[in-house]
């Protein structure tokens, strides 16, 4: 008991200390690379990470080509460096990235897309996949009354965020650094995804963008939250 007491409080200790650790990384060492198997392990935790329904409604594109991450520069603000000087994210990460977030093409309820979802992916059954189906229709419809394709776009985003939590906090245990961004903006994006990256933007949209790499320097201001009573409530 005592050994399973030991390890509990080392591993507090571990996510603590990773938390602590992590920051929204402005500037990397542009002459540090992650190793292959340790982001394999980011990437991993995205794969596994939950989401609404268990339908995935996410793609991950990697850009590593510092000539395709220049294509995005003009309109990324939150990635260029522009704000502080620098190359920013954009040419100072290890690893960039963008979780594509799904639209109401693949996400409204009795889409071909979540059929072949049920049944090549989750192998369920199909008396299991017709009651999904009307579940899912009812959630969409009444529940949370997310119906436009705006709507199920920005559903898909909410579970893009899941993703790219568990892989910042993966990234933190490893003392690997990262950057969630918003800062870009959404048309030319879009357009640029179509054009250079063959995405369908019909069917797949950018949620938000991600950098992951090693810190230049130590933050230059310490971290801040609010006191734990003023952000949970016991009932």
């Amino acid at each position: 008991m005592d050994l399973v007491n030991t390890d509990t409080t080392r591993i507090q200790a571990q996510i603590a200390d990773a938390f602590r650790f992590r920051h929204a990384t402005k500037l990397f060492d542009p002459h540090r690379t992650i190793a292959e198997e340790e982001f394999a392990t980011i990437l991993e935790a995205a794969r596994l990470s939950p989401t609404s329904f268990g339908h995935e409604p996410f793609r991950i594109l990697m850009i590593q080509s510092p000539q395709k991450r220049a294509l995005f520069r003009a309109f990324s603000w939150g990635a260029s460096g522009l704000r502080n000087g620098t190359p920013g994210q954009l040419g100072t990460a290890s690893h960039f990235g963008i979780i594509l977030a799904a639209t109401s093409t693949a996400m409204a309820a009795g889409s071909d897309y979540l059929q072949a979802h049920y049944r090549e992916v989750k192998q369920l059954p199909e008396e299991v996949i017709e009651i999904i189906n009307g579940s899912y229709a009812r959630f969409q419809e009444a529940g949370h009354a997310i119906r436009t394709d705006r709507e199920i776009s920005d559903w898909s985003g909410k579970q893009a965020y899941i993703v790219l939590a568990n892989m910042m906090t993966a990234g933190a245990l490893l003392g690997i650094d990262s950057c969630p961004i918003e800062g870009f903006d959404m048309a030319p994006a879009t357009e640029t995804l179509a054009r250079d990256f063959g995405v369908d933007t019909d069917r797949w949209r950018p949620a938000v963008m991600f950098a992951f790499g090693y810190r230049a320097a130590a933050p230059d201001v310490p971290k801040t939250r609010r006191r734990m009573e003023d952000v949970v409530s016991w009932h």
